[in-house]
């Protein structure tokens, strides 16, 4: 993509990235160590199971449950169900089912080790050769459709209810969305299990569970063809089922997962140790899956000034880089996050609003970087609102940006009508078609102020990453040096649902990922 390009310090871009490196190389000594309950569940997904029971508790939860009460969590989930699998001669259902009416697994006899890998490996590779066959298809619908120009224009819908977000999205994608986004239900992060089947209430979006997905998938590749161009899906593996969710994700065919190291740390209070494993699986799903991940820096700036503390998305985005790159993803998966959040009565706040976003677009040239509208200054105003929307598809048009969340003019006042969505699109239609080849026709000034603060910002985020490599990313979180909220290692919620793996520990899924990736622990 041809763009305006500005002048970085090449040698503290690259001191930045080696320690960024330095510092997730520790929490990845950790995450190593340990496992969740949500990672083992997504196991028990990837191998097959599925459903409820009666009191609408998903299968894979009593199980995982039961396993953990028997004191046998600690070599793994799918060590007893794939032994019981061979002892009893059924498949992996059948034995979750069994657990579920009171088969206590302790009472069966063991299986050979030979026996146990041949049959775990079996499984793995069964369930990844479906995730593949899956990508497949999608990689080939977009190279029959087209892929539209870039900045993707992504659109959300949240309604509550998934057959109304599907007549949003229809609507949204007619008058020319690229992207939908079913905004998932308030809180459901901070559920430690996933709903089940097609959902028709929920509370500021709608749920997110596989039959959702399935749901939206087939409408926008419905839609896809009438308009004769690709139509991506984002939902979010983020929360307490952050590995559940990318399995799903992945089994369903979507495009784009928003997906963050830190965010559910910070900004839902969850676990330390439960986020960064969980994560980590996550990824490397997304990996695999040629799913998009978007980081969620761009939240910082909500909870902490855009300029004072700007370093600090900068300082992330290396973070969630290098722990994508440890789970085996490629620059053209990871949408690194930022945003468009300056007080709009700061003078020259446009230029710091450019030189921001220069910053971003050139420390990840070949990363589809997602950028966000303002939503901290937006208020009853929606006449300014719809202008600062303009300036933002216009920064965003000028600089290259890759996937643009859409600003809402009355963002500050309610869940948006329908017709907000469509002065959304008609806005940035107009910008994005009006300058769509500006960015070829501009340079900024050497040593001017865009080039100079975007250095400035670099510089700052370069001792950011010094402090947090001295003393541990969990110790600067607990410091509070990311979004201005600290949270503490041994707190937060589902901490209970962590464990550390046994000597004998073994995931077959995450083996077969890896070696696939080519990842090494």
């Amino acid at each position: 993509m041809d763009r305006p390009r500005i002048r970085l310090d090449k040698k503290l871009v690259d001191y930045a990235r080696e320690l960024a490196k330095e510092i997730t190389d520790q929490v990845q000594e950790m995450i190593n160590q340990h496992s969740t309950v949500s990672v083992e569940r997504a196991v028990l997904r990837l191998f097959g199971v599925d459903g409820v029971t009666d009191d609408q508790i998903p299968l894979v939860n009593v199980v995982v449950d039961k396993i953990k009460e028997w004191e046998m969590l600690q070599d793994g989930v799918a060590k007893p169900i794939v032994n019981a699998m061979i002892v009893l001669d059924k498949n992996v259902q059948e034995v979750a089912e069994a657990v579920v009416d009171g088969l206590d697994l302790r009472s069966l006899p063991r299986v050979s080790d030979d026996k146990l890998n041949l049959k775990m490996q079996e499984l793995s590779r069964q369930s990844l050769e479906k995730i593949e066959k899956i990508s497949q298809y999608r990689e080939s619908l977009l190279k029959e459709l087209g892929d539209p120009p870039q900045p993707y224009k992504y659109l959300i819908v949240a309604t509550g209810n998934i057959y109304e977000d599907v007549v949003q999205a229809r609507a949204a994608v007619k008058q020319g969305a690229d992207i939908i986004a079913v905004i998932r239900s308030t809180a459901q992060s901070l559920l430690d299990y996933v709903p089940y089947g097609a959902t028709t209430e929920g509370y500021g979006g709608t749920y997110a569970t596989q039959e959702n997905f399935r749901i939206m998938r087939q409408a926008l590749d419905d839609m896809a063809r009438k308009v004769g161009r690709y139509i991506r899906q984002v939902n979010y593996a983020s929360g307490l089922c952050m590995p559940e969710i990318a399995a799903l994700a992945a089994l369903e065919g979507l495009d784009i997962l928003l997906n963050d190291a830190m965010y559910g740390i910070l900004f839902r209070d969850i676990n330390m140790i439960r986020t960064f494993t969980d994560q980590y699986i996550s990824r490397l799903l997304c990996a695999f899956s040629g799913i998009t991940i978007n980081t969620g820096e761009d939240n910082y700036l909500t909870t902490a000034d855009a300029i004072e503390k700007a370093h600090t998305v900068t300082a992330s985005q290396l973070i969630n880089e290098q722990f994508a790159i440890k789970a085996g993803m490629k620059p053209r998966l990871m949408g690194l996050g930022h945003a468009f959040e300056i007080n709009p009565d700061i003078e020259d706040g446009l230029l710091y609003e450019i030189s921001h976003a220069m910053l971003a677009r050139e420390l990840f040239a070949n990363y589809p970087i997602k950028y966000m509208p303002p939503t901290k200054f937006m208020t009853g105003n929606i006449f300014k609102g719809y202008a600062m929307e303009t300036l933002y598809n216009l920064v965003s048009i000028m600089t290259g940006q890759s996937i643009q969340l859409l600003g809402i003019l009355t963002e500050a006042i309610h869940t948006p009508y329908l017709h907000d969505r469509y002065l959304a699109l008609v806005n940035a239609n107009y910008v994005f078609n009006n300058a769509r080849h500006l960015r070829q026709e501009i340079a900024f000034k050497e040593n001017g102020f865009i080039e100079k603060r975007a250095n400035q910002v670099l510089k700052e985020a370069v001792n950011l990453l010094e402090h947090t490599r001295d003393v541990g990313l969990l110790k600067a979180i607990e410091e509070g040096q990311f979004a201005d909220i600290s949270r503490q290692r041994n707190g937060g919620k589902g901490l209970e649902g962590v464990f550390r793996k046994s000597e004998n520990y073994i995931n077959p899924i995450q083996d077969e990922l890896e070696k696939r990736l080519g990842v090494r622990r």
